[in-house]
């Protein structure tokens, strides 16, 4: 490829060839490691960076596995290495090994890393006496996780908050406590108390952040509900987790259109919400019960947090299972431990680095994204807009933004439009892709942004606080691969006869901090644990329901869901939710919702129907689309639809979504 093909000057182009050519006969990694430092300072373009890789890695063969893109340095000074050593193990192998051999101990030794404050000790960390499906964790300890987020100098910067117009405001660790307790003593003040629910309708702000933690040391659990979901949606969360208020703000800024928040929560319930101005004033009518945020906050910035035993619930969060109502997830004060231990183990986070994530506290990753920053005594970067225009990546650049996480959705959208090319993310040391399924060429693009650094890819749920599989910067990085089960746990992946195989249903191997203990609407046993397989090895088996293959190398690929539950844009959702819309449609008799992987990409809906009379099928999928956005969340669309005679099923009469997605293929 020429110069101008690779979007770069000619005399870079010499540059590049003559690095190439220096560097011939090395090993992979000697050579694509030497590129890299030689080129560091060129500012290729992606599509030149993929053109040396491709040189380097001409001979590589499938069989050798994916190939790298980054390599860790031979020295380290990761949190893992530094943990490492403290065991006298030279290899990460070897630590994750110990870390599932030897899992009080792990776990003792994190929360000691952490510095995890407690009122009472726990007289025991890791209690299997009622079986490995009932394990209880740090047994007898008494505290508040909130004052883990805490433990930063209070003149570091706790939040960066950016807006499209280049403003940032900054908040202090210091600023930060204190406007959590006014939050906390408020929440008491409005006659709230500790084991109540009060769900947060909200944007992720620097005000969000420090109203949940204001929750959380007040004992207060969050109910977590999306802030694009329908009323009908947001009203049968509030039911389910029996919330008694809701904060939300009058309207939500996105894209230069005004979202009204308040006025959906009016349409979907009756409680009362604390209602917050998005700018100078409010731009609502409040309802009798409702309450100002101005009215709501008192002046008291003092307060005592609640302290409890490690099974109160701070969050409840929900995740979408195989009936129409969503599994209502309960995080405890176990579940944050889980997030900053992945944090600190697997992102590499350390204090005073910076993380950007765009989120919401309706999914896992917002919360997560508080405790494994704070935690870690880091920066929370937030960015008040959608993270799709060239302005979110300047507020990467300018708030020097070290730790990026992505859904690969936004990935795709950024290498279509090179709106990302021009920016300067050079303080990026780590990405993390997590919520759908990574495409390889993606990830390396978003590698290449940033001087190809390593993409951690992160596949956990709501209900393990975390991953179960995940990447580490100890071991080589391959695009769209995962390097290792997450530390302190394990996995057996077995076929359909209950055998280990190299492809297929994934099990977790119990019990770990942050794996769930509860479900709100459902039995947990039966959920997680009943019927499942045991091997010679592990009797008892968890019940996750993704697929996952193992390939050379020690690396892993996800394959989407074995059940029937299915992520559209980063939203878990059933296909049970989704069939329960569209069967309401004049001439459908019964509709089948199959989650499609494009090429290893985000899932697309696919749609198969049975009808009663004759209906167009673009007219139908519109219908379906409208029915969707209205009722369910705008972000889940019907890519195709397909008209059947029947479904096919199985002797007990479930439909065969394998089947289905067969003749997809076909």
């Amino acid at each position: 490829m020429n110069a101008d093909e690779l979007g770069i000057s000619s005399e870079v182009s010499e540059k590049l060839t003559a690095v190439l050519t220096s560097s011939a006969g090395k090993s992979h990694a000697e050579r694509w490691r030497n590129v890299c430092e030689q080129v560091a300072g060129l500012e290729l373009s992606p599509a030149a960076y993929r053109h040396a890789w491709d040189e380097v890695f001409a001979d590589w063969t499938e069989s050798m596995g994916p190939r790298p893109m980054w390599f860790p340095a031979e020295s380290s000074d990761t949190n893992l290495h530094g943990w490492m050593k403290t065991l006298s193990l030279s290899r990460y192998a070897d630590f994750h090994r110990w870390s599932t051999s030897h899992r009080d101990d792990f776990w003792a030794q994190a929360i000691e890393r952490l510095e995890i404050p407690f009122e009472k000790k726990p007289a025991q960390i890791l209690d299997t006496s009622d079986g490995i499906a009932h394990a209880k964790w740090l047994v007898g300890s008494q505290l508040n996780i909130g004052q883990s987020c805490f433990r930063a100098d209070p003149d570091a910067i706790a939040i960066i908050q950016g807006e499209p117009d280049g403003s940032r405001a900054e908040m202090t660790y210091g600023q930060l406590e204190k406007l959590s307790c006014q939050i906390a003593a408020s929440l008491c003040e409005f006659g709230l108390k500790a084991g109540d629910a009060v769900a947060v309708f909200m944007p992720m702000t620097d005000l969000s952040v420090a109203i949940y933690l204001g929750m959380v040391k007040a004992g207060i659990t969050v109910v977590s509900i999306a802030d694009s979901f329908a009323p009908p949606e947001i009203s049968n969360r509030l039911r389910i987790a029996d919330a008694k208020a809701v904060f939300t703000y009058d309207q939500q800024v996105r894209t230069g259109r005004k979202l009204p928040l308040h006025a959906t929560i009016c349409e979907a319930t009756e409680i009362p919400a604390i209602v917050i101005p998005e700018g100078d004033g409010l731009e609502c009518e409040l309802r009798e019960q409702d309450k100002s945020w101005n009215d709501f906050l008192v002046d008291n910035q003092e307060f005592t947090p609640h302290v409890a035993g490690p099974d109160h619930v701070v969050n409840i969060l929900f995740s979408s299972g195989t009936t129409g109502d969503p599994k209502a997830i309960p995080w405890t004060q176990l579940t944050p431990i889980k997030c900053a231990v992945d944090g600190y183990c697997h992102h590499n986070l350390k204090a005073g680095d910076v993380v950007c994530w765009p989120t919401n506290l309706g999914w896992m990753m917002g919360p997560w994204l508080i405790f494994a920053t704070l935690m870690n005594r880091g920066t929370i970067a937030l960015f008040g807009d959608a993270p799709m225009s060239a302005e979110f990546g300047a507020f990467v650049q300018n708030a020097r933004v070290n730790m990026l996480g992505v859904v690969p959705t936004i990935v795709k959208a950024w290498r279509t439009f090179k709106c990302m090319e021009s920016c300067n993310w050079s303080a990026v040391k780590v990405f993390s892709s997590t919520g759908e399924s990574s495409q390889s060429d993606d990830m390396f693009y978003l590698s290449s942004l940033a001087q190809m650094r390593p993409v951690i890819e992160y596949c956990g749920g709501t209900e393990i606080g975390g991953g179960y599989v995940t990447s580490t910067v100890l071991q080589p990085n391959a695009p769209a691969a995962f390097s290792t089960p997450a530390v302190g746990l394990d996995l057996e992946i077995l076929d359909e006869d209950s055998k280990p195989t190299e492809s297929g249903e994934l099990f977790i191997i119990p019990p770990s901090i942050g794996l769930s203990s509860s479900l709100l609407n459902r039995d947990h046993f039966e959920t997680y644990f009943a019927e499942t397989p045991s091997t010679e090895s592990h009797s008892v088996l968890r019940r996750h329901g993704d697929h996952l293959t193992r390939l050379p190398r020690g690396y892993f690929v996800a394959g989407g869901r074995v059940d029937d539950t299915m992520n559209l844009g980063g939203i878990k959702t059933s296909s049970a939710e989704l069939e329960r819309v569209m069967n309401q449609i004049d001439g459908v008799k019964e509709t089948a919702a199959v989650a499609v992987n494009d090429a290893g990409g985000p899932n697309s809906l696919v749609v198969f129907a049975v009808l009663e009379k004759e209906v167009q099928t673009k007219k139908l999928k519109i219908e379906m689309n409208k029915r969707i956005r209205v009722q369910l969340n705008p972000l889940f669309k019907v890519k195709s639809v397909h008209v059947v005679d029947a479904m096919p099923r199985t002797a007990s009469g479930k439909v065969m979504r394998r089947k289905l997605r067969e003749q997809i293929g076909s």
